[in-house]
């Protein structure tokens, strides 16, 4: 597609060119289906620009000097232009906005004449678009000014209506400002759902509160167009509203308990929030409205690689039953260990440690090994679940606090147990000092002594401003999406487009040097988790106290 640069270089995030072409389509391939929740595309413009279908049903076809270079999916617009259209930008390789108004904006040099939102990338001098030179740019790699667009751009072969209809979706790109955006305010909710941990809620809703407040202390309202040599940004020093979207009921009924929440208040974006058990509600509410969902406080995050708005920082107990996983079917490989044949899983009926007990049943049972599953009700102590547990060769606990306490009315486990980092308090997990010697948790975080430099920045500002620390990993996530969104927002300068801002988030996200808990975040097309991995860890002697690794990061 053109916006068209003849500089246009390799983008680094997209296309892996190590042997130009072939290499692009195998990397676009790999995310050309990423569709929200409910949004497939209604007409054949929309079709060709994310699946590279025609108007006919058949794929798409692109040359490159004259060889067929990519078919279908590969071809699909949104692989390197993106999903807003806008392009994107990493380091000196720019891939430009193809959204209509920056095609058929009249030239210019004087930035005074801009009437477009900036965008890197975007050129303000070259002649115009028609909807015949585009045509031709992306038929035959030519420019409105009869010049060749860059190496990478291919020539689309598309019928005079296929062409009609894409043409047709630029133009629908840049249709309106988003939803939640006035010239003076930047509307924002945070979700919590009834189940949510009243503790963890006053942790998380302290850390908005505060930095809503921090950014709000400027001053605000417009300001005069700031400009530079190299570009020209319309700020605004927008005042930052928060809205608490607090869900009561069943989870069938949340849905429309948030479509009223959004009809009376649009929001640009969902930021942070707090669930229980059941997130995939309000997941599937924020595809369907296509609103970004930034980074909630979830234990048990829907599993969809092909959704678009929703962003997590793990997956939580799932990702810690892979991690189980992982070290129970290398003992059970293992000539020197003893053999895991029986596995038997311990968590309350209805809590978090559910799912992860089913996803971690799902995957021993691949491999042979049987799993029992015990639920306790809610009136039941553990100590009576733990009767009989004897004739398995691993235990694996998904409890909370008082339960892990209550362990030390029960004699030790002499086999292995793992134990859910995440549900147990992670280091401060209170586990009786009698179960500390077969005792592994898993932990999708970094370890305490890797993590505490980029903690400790938010801890010192949770201090100054008087906030109580109720739960330092929610209430340390809860800063740290509040500064990625923040320094998201200051790169979009005044394109406020929702998809523009999943995109900046998943460009951005890697050079982040305040990680928080997690020793590195990555985000790209079809990646919704941005940490990876975790430990399996276990009680270091003398006191078994403190924790250390018991493996390496493990990124299942």
């Amino acid at each position: 597609m053109p916006g068209l640069v003849a500089t246009a270089t390799v983008f680094s995030r997209q296309l892996l060119f190590a042997s130009a072409f072939a290499a692009a389509c195998a990397a676009a391939l790999l995310v050309s289906t990423q569709h929200a929740l409910g949004a497939p595309p209604v007409d054949a413009g929309e079709a060709i620009f994310r699946d590279g279908i025609a108007g006919d049903g058949r794929p798409v076809e692109a040359t490159h000097q004259g060889q067929l270079a990519m078919r279908g999916a590969t071809a699909a617009c949104m692989n390197c232009h993106r999903r807003s259209g806008l392009g994107a930008k990493e380091g000196n390789t720019v891939i430009p906005p193809i959204a209509a108004q920056y095609l058929f904006h009249p030239p210019t040099n004087n930035p005074d004449e801009l009437t477009v939102p900036f965008i890197d990338g975007m050129r303000t001098s070259r002649e115009p678009y028609t909807e015949a030179t585009l045509a031709r740019a992306i038929r035959e790699g030519v420019d409105s000014e009869g010049k060749p667009l860059g190496y990478l751009m291919p020539q689309f072969d598309l019928s005079d209506a296929d062409m009609h209809a894409l043409i047709g979706y630029l133009k629908t790109l840049d249709r309106r400002r988003a939803l939640g955006v006035t010239d003076t305010v930047l509307h924002f909710a945070t979700i919590i759902t009834p189940d949510a941990d009243p503790v963890k809620r006053r942790g998380m809703l302290d850390v908005l509160e505060h930095y809503f407040a921090d950014k709000n202390a400027a001053p605000l309202g417009a300001t005069p167009a700031l400009r530079s040599s190299r570009k020209m940004m319309f700020m605004v020093n927008r005042r930052w509203e928060l809205h608490v979207w607090e869900l009561h009921g069943p989870p069938e009924t949340w849905q429309a308990q948030l479509r009223q929440y959004l009809a009376t208040q649009p929001v640009f974006a969902v930021l942070s929030g707090l669930g229980g058990r059941n997130w995939a509600p309000v997941h599937d509410f924020c595809e369907r409205e296509q609103v970004p969902c930034l980074f909630p406080n979830v234990e048990v995050p829907v599993e969809s690689e092909h959704d678009f708005y929703s962003m997590y920082f793990s997956r939580g107990v799932l990702l810690e039953a892979e991690l189980i996983a992982k070290r129970i079917r290398e003992s059970a490989s293992s000539v020197s260990a003893r053999p895991v044949k029986t596995v038997l899983q311990v968590y309350r009926a209805g809590d978090s440690g559910e799912a992860a007990a089913q996803a971690l049943a799902a995957d021993l049972k691949k491999q042979g090994i049987a799993v029992e599953n015990h639920a306790m009700p809610a009136n039941a102590r553990v100590a009576a679940a733990l009767r009989g547990a004897s004739h398995a060769d691993a235990l694996v606990l998904w409890l909370r606090p008082p339960d892990i306490a209550a362990l030390g009315d029960a004699p030790a486990a002499s086999v292995a147990v793992y134990v859910s980092g995440l549900m147990g308090g992670l280091d401060r997990v209170p586990l009786p000092s009698h179960w500390r010697d077969n005792a592994r948790l898993a932990y999708p975080v970094d370890l305490p002594q890797g993590r505490r430099v980029r903690v400790d920045y938010a801890f010192g500002w949770f201090a100054i401003r008087h906030i109580p620390v109720v739960d330092e990993r929610v209430q340390a996530d809860t800063y740290l999406a509040c500064g990625l969104l923040a320094e998201t927002l200051s790169h979009m300068v005044d394109a406020f487009v929702r998809d523009y801002l999943v995109e900046r988030i998943d460009d951005m996200l890697e050079h982040r040097i305040l990680t928080g808990y997690y020793p590195r975040l990555t985000l790209a097309p079809g990646q919704r988790y941005a940490s990876k991995g975790g430990y399996i860890v276990r009680f270091a002697e003398p006191d078994r106290l403190r924790v250390v690794a018991d493996s390496d990061w493990i990124v299942p």
